[in-house]
C-alpha cells in the first residue's frame, strides 16, 4: 500500500513546480563603458530547461559563455516547494547603445520568454593625462557653478596600470564635502581603457548656501610588492607603501533665481487603471516623475478625499548618473476604495529648470470616477410558491402577452426513524457543548478580503493598522512572500469589532 504521506509530498513538489516556472533575462550592467564586455545571465526556473543556440547579441559576437544549475527546497506556511533552476551566462562587447532581444527557452515542453534590456554605451570621462604613472587619482564634475539646492555629480577615477602588481588592498580616502549633503555614494563596476584598469566612485551632492566652497582632494594608498624586504617571518616580500592625491575642485553656489518644488529638468506622467468600478474595489494610481536633477526630497502630498479611504505604497526613488549628470525617477502609486462616485483631485508642482528663470508646471490630472450601485435582487421567500408565471415579450406591440402555468414539482423522500433519532441526539450534544464555552472565548473568523474591509476604515488611527493593511492588500495582489501575523491581525479585528 501506498504511503498517504509520500504521495501528498510528491504532489505538492509537482505543483509547486509546475507553478513557478518561468525565465528572466539579466545583466551586470545597463551602462558600459565602450570596449568593456556585459554579461547577460538566462535563468529558467521550474523544471529541465533547453535554451536557444545563442552566438551573437545583435551585432556582438559571444566571448565567453557558462552555465550553472541549483535545486533549493524550502518550506513555507507548511507548504513545501522545490525551486530548480538553470542558468546560461554569455558575455559580449557592445559597440553601441543596443537592445538585448527577448529569448524563448522551453521548460518542460512549455515555452516562455524573457523581457527585452536596454544597454548604453558610454565613453570614458576619465582623461588619462597621467599616462606615464602606474596608478593616480582624478577628480571630476560638469557643475562648476550650481544653485542653492540643485544636485549635481562628483566622480573620482582611480587608474591602475593592467601590470602592477598590488601586494594588499588599496586604502582609499574620500574627499571632504563641507557645505554640501551626500544623498548618495556607488562605486560602479571596474573597466578597463587602454592599458588601465578604472574604477569609479561617485558622489550625489547638494549645496545647502550660497558661496564659494572647497572640494578637497581625494586620497589612496597602494600597497606594492617589495622585493628588497622581507615580511616578518621571512617567507615573503614586504609592502612598499605609495601615497597619492587627487586634485581639488572648486564650486560656485548661487542663490535660487526662483521659489519651486522641484529644481531640475523633469517630465510627470500619471495612469489609472479604470474610472469605472464596484463599490469597495480599489481604483490604482500611478504617477511617475523622471529627469535630470535630484527627487531624493520631494514628496508627493497625500489624498483627502471625503468618503474614500486611500491607500498608498512606499514611493520608489531610482538615481544614476549618466554623462556626468543627475538622472532620477520617482514612482508612487495610490489605491482608492469608495462606496459611491468621487472625484480625485488634480495635482499640480512647480519647476524650475536650472538656467531658466521662468518656471514651469507638472500636472496631475483630475479623475471622475464612477462607482456602480449593487443590483437589488429579489429575496425567494417573496416569490409565490404555488405556481410560477413565464411571460414571453416580442418586438411588436399588438401582440398579447402569453401566460403559461408551470406547476410546481414536489419530491418527497422517506427516512428511517433511527436517522432522526441520531440527528436528533447529535444536535442536542453540540448545543450543550456550545453553552458550556463562555462567550468571550467565542471568535468570529475573517477571510482576508473581510479583515481588509473591515481595518481599511482605521488606517489612519495606528500605524500598526497600516501597515497590517497593507500587507492584506499586497497578498490580494498576489504577493506570495507577505507573511501575515494571525495573532496580531485578531487582536486588530477584535479592537475595531
Amino acid at each position: 500500500m501506498l504511503n498517504l504521506g509520500k504521495v501528498c509530498v510528491a504532489i505538492g513538489l509537482v505543483c509547486s513546480m509546475a507553478f513557478g516556472a518561468g525565465v528572466k533575462a539579466s545583466v551586470d550592467t545597463v551602462e558600459v563603458v565602450e570596449g568593456n564586455a556585459v554579461q547577460l545571465y538566462l535563468k529558467a526556473t521550474g523544471g529541465v530547461a533547453e535554451f536557444p543556440t545563442i552566438d551573437a547579441v545583435g551585432d556582438a559576437p559571444i566571448v565567453g559563455r557558462s552555465g550553472s544549475s541549483s535545486h533549493n527546497l524550502s518550506i513555507i506556511n507548511g507548504a513545501m516547494q522545490q525551486e530548480q533552476s538553470t542558468t546560461q551566462i554569455l558575455q559580449f562587447v557592445p559597440k553601441q547603445s543596443m537592445t538585448i532581444p527577448s529569448y524563448a527557452v522551453k521548460i518542460d515542453d512549455q515555452t516562455y520568454k524573457t523581457e527585452p534590456i536596454e544597454i548604453k554605451v558610454v565613453k570614458a570621462s576619465v582623461s588619462l593625462k597621467n599616462n606615464h604613472n602606474p596608478f593616480y587619482l582624478e577628480m571630476q564634475t560638469k557643475n562648476t557653478q550650481v544653485s542653492v539646492g540643485e544636485s549635481f555629480a562628483v566622480t573620482v577615477y582611480f587608474a591602475l596600470k593592467n601590470d602592477v602588481r598590488l601586494s594588499g588592498d588599496v586604502q582609499y580616502t574620500p574627499p571632504t564635502f563641507t557645505g554640501f549633503t551626500v544623498s548618495n555614494e556607488a562605486q560602479k563596476q571596474p573597466y578597463m581603457k587602454a592599458e588601465y584598469r578604472i574604477q569609479e566612485v561617485q558622489y550625489i551632492l547638494t549645496p545647502q548656501a550660497e558661496g564659494n566652497y572647497t572640494i578637497t582632494p581625494a586620497g589612496a594608498a597602494i600597497g606594492l610588492t617589495d622585493r628588497n624586504t622581507r615580511d616578518i617571518f621571512g617567507m615573503g616580500f614586504g609592502t612598499s607603501w605609495k601615497h597619492i592625491t587627487s586634485n581639488a575642485l572648486q564650486i560656485e553656489v548661487l542663490p535660487q533665481a526662483k521659489q519651486s518644488d522641484l529644481l531640475g529638468d523633469f517630465t510627470l506622467d500619471s495612469s489609472i487603471d479604470t474610472q469605472v468600478s464596484k463599490a469597495n474595489k480599489p481604483v490604482n494610481l500611478s504617477v511617475t516623475i523622471e529627469g535630470k536633477g535630484s527627487l531624493e526630497n520631494f514628496e508627493f502630498p497625500k489624498y483627502d478625499i471625503d468618503g474614500v479611504t486611500v491607500y498608498t505604497d512606499e514611493a520608489k526613488r531610482e538615481t544614476s548618473v549618466q554623462n556626468g549628470e543627475l538622472h532620477s525617477k520617482y514612482t508612487k502609486s495610490f489605491a482608492f476604495i469608495s462606496e459611491e462616485d468621487f472625484t480625485i483631485p488634480e495635482r499640480t508642482f512647480s519647476v524650475l529648470v536650472p538656467g531658466e528663470n521662468a518656471l514651469k508646471t507638472l500636472k496631475v490630472k483630475a479623475y471622475e470616477i464612477t462607482i456602480k450601485s449593487k443590483v437589488k435582487t429579489q429575496d425567494p421567500s417573496e416569490a409565490k410558491p404555488s405556481h410560477t408565471v413565464v411571460q414571453s415579450n416580442t418586438e411588436h406591440p399588438q401582440e398579447v402577452k402569453k401566460e403559461v402555468l408551470v406547476e410546481p414539482k414536489t419530491e418527497r423522500t422517506s427516512l428511517s426513524w433511527w436517522m432522526l433519532v441520531i440527528a436528533f441526539v447529535l444536535g442536542a450534544l453540540l448545543m450543550g457543548v456550545l453553552r458550556q464555552i463562555p462567550k468571550g472565548m467565542r471568535t468570529k473568523t475573517y477571510t482576508d478580503e473581510e479583515a481588509l474591509k473591515r481595518l481599511y476604515a482605521h488606517v489612519s488611527e495606528d500605524p500598526a493598522v497600516e501597515e497590517m493593511v497593507r500587507k492584506l492588500y499586497a497578498k490580494k495582489r498576489g504577493d506570495k512572500s507577505v507573511q501575515i501575523d494571525k495573532k496580531a491581525l485578531k487582536q486588530m479585528l477584535d479592537r475595531f469589532g
